[in-house]
């Protein structure tokens, strides 16, 4: 991982780190908000770093932080931020090639510090697995200097939000900074119309359910839309699900 001598030494974990910094700045934003939103719902500041350090997730962070503070049992707590994570189930079975060969603490590392920008960046950088020890040697280091970037800005920035939480008074209504950064990210990820389909369905399903205890509308809204689209990809031609 990033933190082995031989994986920072390496030309390839510079070249990743280059590649990486200008998205840090986005990140870095991203998790002041998640820092800023843990606190002004109600977390304690030992609770919210404690959350930060151990979840390392963003949107599972901000769709459990009020299920956590209505004292909602657990397996709803975990079956939503479950769902919500979901998308690290496929990158987990993408990746599975490039690890295999690893010791389970290295493959469990990983997977700890995979996040959306180091898998996207990784998996255009190597379409395919390495077969030697030098290949492997070089993958690994790439992935360490994505991990490094993308690890640091996340803690650093959501750690200052958190402090900075505690200094700005609630009517300021900075908790909802967090919702606002959710839909920054729907608006550029919906950029298909099987996506924008998707969203649309998710939100009506929300809606239509809203009603339900311990916010299990958010499961069901992530439920359909997760059943349709598949339904909808087997159904609709690849042209039309996913435009060039």
């Amino acid at each position: 991982m990033f933190f082995l001598s031989a994986n920072y030494k390496h030309p390839a974990f510079r070249e990743a780190a280059r590649d990486m910094g200008p998205l840090a700045t986005g990140i870095a934003a991203w998790g002041l908000m998640t820092g800023v939103a843990m606190v002004k719902s109600g977390m304690s500041a030992f609770e919210a770093v404690a959350m930060t350090l151990l979840v390392y997730a963003g949107s599972s962070q901000l769709a459990a932080i009020p299920l956590i503070v209505a004292s909602a049992p657990a397996w709803v707590i975990l079956a939503t931020g479950f769902c919500v994570n979901l998308r690290f189930v496929v990158f987990s079975l993408h990746l599975r090639p490039y690890f295999m060969h690893m010791p389970r603490w290295r493959r469990l590392t990983n997977g700890y510090l995979t996040a959306d920008m180091s898998y996207a960046m990784f998996t255009r950088r190597f379409p395919h697995p390495g077969t030697t020890d030098a290949q492997r040697r070089e993958q690994e280091a790439f992935l360490s200097g994505n991990y490094f970037v993308t690890w640091t800005s996340w803690m650093l920035s959501s750690v200052a939000g958190i402090g900075l939480g505690n200094l700005i008074p609630s009517a300021w209504g900075l908790g909802f900074a967090g919702v606002l950064c959710l839909i920054g990210i729907l608006c550029s990820l919906a950029n298909t119309p099987l996506r924008r389909l998707s969203a649309l369905l998710a939100g009506a399903a929300a809606i239509a359910t809203y009603a339900l205890p311990l916010k299990l509308n958010i499961v069901v809204a992530i439920s359909v839309a997760v059943l349709a689209s598949f339904w909808l990809e087997k159904k609709l031609p690849r042209s039309a699900a996913h435009p060039a």
